[in-house]
């Protein structure tokens, strides 16, 4: 059986890095990790392992984001791909950015940066576990 993707989305490279490190200690290899710096790159992916018969299973996105805002991204998974857990991450997010993403995206959390390592790591376990 294939293993569990998570994709990680976020324009700041030090933030995806931080991000699949803490994956990574965390997982271990439990899991597939896919990082992008835009939302673009990251609905390419999404097409190329829909294509090939695979799912994603996972996506925590950032908001604050160049040409596409996480919610708009999310909202645009969720349409197409409904059973994907999505989570927001942001220091930026507005109130509305994150209502629209909670009522359009479905979102399991929005999560404020800088976020609780344990607290993120519980969520995304939690949430693959019901995928």
């Amino acid at each position: 059986m294939p293993k569990k993707l998570i994709l990680c989305v976020d324009d700041e490279k030090v933030v995806l890095n931080t991000l699949m490190a803490q994956l990574t200690q965390t997982f271990g290899n439990r899991y597939s990790y896919e990082a992008f710096t835009s939302a673009e790159e990251a609905e390419e992916y999404i097409d190329e392992v829909y294509a090939e018969g695979s799912d994603v299973h996972l996506i925590v996105c950032d908001w604050l984001m160049p040409r596409i805002k996480g919610d708009e991204f999310l909202v645009r998974v969720h349409k197409r791909f409904p059973q994907v857990a999505l989570i927001m991450l942001s220091g930026q997010a507005s109130p509305e950015a994150i209502e629209r993403a909670q009522k359009e995206a479905n979102i399991l959390a929005f999560i404020q940066k800088p976020w609780d390592k344990d607290q993120l790591m519980s969520l995304i376990q939690k949430a693959l576990e019901n995928v």
